[in-house]
């Protein structure tokens, strides 16, 4: 088979329109800045196993203060209630023995220095006369037990609703990102024909034209 000579070999090559605009593109394109935009899927699933992390895959990091400052919040109810309640019940489990069995009665009025149910009570407050006796001051403290066992269910309850909140504003912030809520609106004024009905003349007066974009 003869070789082709050098000389044989095309001076320029050809490039239809078409594939230089393609390029073109091409090159436009990767020189634009990239826009960001958040997954809303993967902002839900990082906020639900670390609160907070949804804002911070948003970039709202000054939502962060918010969304801790209110799990802080949370966590310092539940913390507070629960120790109510712990102190209650264990006043209220006391006075039920101490007005049960007699031994521990004997004990208990000997000296009564570290007993639950004297320590919770108010200063200035040395016996449960002002209080109907031992059984007015047992439907006290169980009370003050339901009480504080109420609110630190809710404490929880509202620390649940709380964290689903900071997932579901993560979500639709992310979903959201990049909508346009600016508004764009204009009003042109220019006057008009009314056409009347009835056989009446039409009448000349100005129109208002208003245009949301």
């Amino acid at each position: 088979m003869p070789l082709m000579k050098v000389d044989s070999l095309p001076d320029t090559i050809r490039v239809s329109k078409t594939e230089v605009k393609a390029v073109a593109q091409q090159i436009a394109d990767s020189l634009k800045p990239k826009v960001f935009k958040p997954n809303p899927m993967k902002v839900v699933w990082m906020g639900a196993i670390i609160p907070g992390y949804g804002q911070i895959l948003n970039r709202r990091y000054w939502k962060l203060p918010i969304v801790y400052a209110g799990f802080m919040g949370c966590a310092y109810a539940i913390a507070f209630n629960s120790g109510k309640y712990q102190t209650y019940k264990t006043a209220y489990r006391d006075i039920l023995r101490y007005s049960s069995d007699a031994d521990y009665q004997a004990v208990v009025d000997k000296d009564h220095s570290k007993v639950s149910f004297y320590q919770i009570l108010p200063p200035g407050y040395s016996d449960f006369t002002r209080f109907g006796g031992v059984t007015g001051f047992t439907k006290t403290l169980k009370n003050k037990q339901d009480s504080f066992r109420r609110y630190r269910d809710l404490s929880i309850f509202a620390t649940v609703g709380f964290y689903a909140i900071t997932i579901i504003e993560a979500y639709v912030d992310a979903q959201l990102y990049d909508f346009d809520i600016t508004p764009d609106l204009s009003m042109r004024v220019q006057p008009a024909l009314l056409r009347n009905a009835y056989g009446v003349p039409s009448t000349i007066g100005l129109q208002c034209n208003l245009s949301l974009r």
